[in-house]
């Protein structure tokens, strides 16, 4: 999952963005809205958790812009202002969420992962493939059984290859899903992150690599 945290608070934005990566969650932050309509014209989210109340270019016309040129992505507004108009106005320009500040960082989680789940195909809880079981609910793997303790972002690569079902995909992809803007050399970084999944996974090698494709789980078709 990629999330566009939109927020004019340096400090709460920063600490959404640290809370959401946590949980494997890759985040990019911008502090205004002319910056995230840039950022949205390049790159696609699952969500957008978006500050209504920014300045310059206010969140209720990044809204209304970005449902006017059919940009990706779910958007969770958020406001200081609680009253019913406030909701019903926001809502009505497009967004699908609305969530008052302040709040609890567990309901902006689960908001956000509501909103995700809109977005893409239904996917189910408990992945196995080549004898690898991931459960993206507990955030648990093991390999023929025995529990394999990885990091958030092993985790997330991994996850992305077993919902690919033995598909190769490129690096590119695996970086815009697994990784945020703030990687220094996301290919590098991936590479490291491969080497140490294999590692851990141990014997017999369950992630393939497809030159000139990139890598794969086990059992794909050749």
């Amino acid at each position: 999952m990629r999330v566009l945290v939109v927020e004019d608070e340096d400090e709460l934005a920063d600490a959404i963005a640290r809370g959401l990566r946590r949980r494997a969650i890759a985040v990019d932050v911008v502090y205004d809205g002319a910056e995230a309509l840039e950022r949205l014209c390049h790159t696609g989210y699952d969500v957008v958790v978006l500050d209504r109340d920014l300045p310059e270019l206010h969140g209720d016309e990044v809204c209304r812009r970005m449902a006017a040129t059919g940009a990706a992505g779910r958007v969770l507004m958020l406001t200081a202002a609680g009253r019913v108009g406030d909701r019903v106005a926001g809502l009505s320009l497009g967004a699908d969420d609305y969530l008052v500040k302040p709040f609890a960082f567990t309901e902006l989680v689960a908001r956000i992962r509501t909103l995700a789940r809109r977005t893409a195909p239904a996917r189910p809880a408990v992945l196995e493939r080549a004898g690898v079981r991931l459960d993206t609910a507990a955030r648990a793997v093991h390999r023929d059984g025995e529990p394999v303790a990885l990091t958030r972002k092993e985790f997330a690569v991994l996850a992305e290859l077993m919902r690919a079902g033995g598909g190769a995909m490129t690096p590119r992809r695996l970086v815009a899903r697994a990784w945020d803007e703030n990687v220094e050399s996301g290919t590098g970084a991936l590479r490291v992150t491969i080497t140490t999944l294999r590692r851990k996974l141990g014997e017999p090698d369950v992630i393939e690599t497809v030159p000139g494709l990139g890598y794969r789980l086990a059992g794909g078709e050749r």
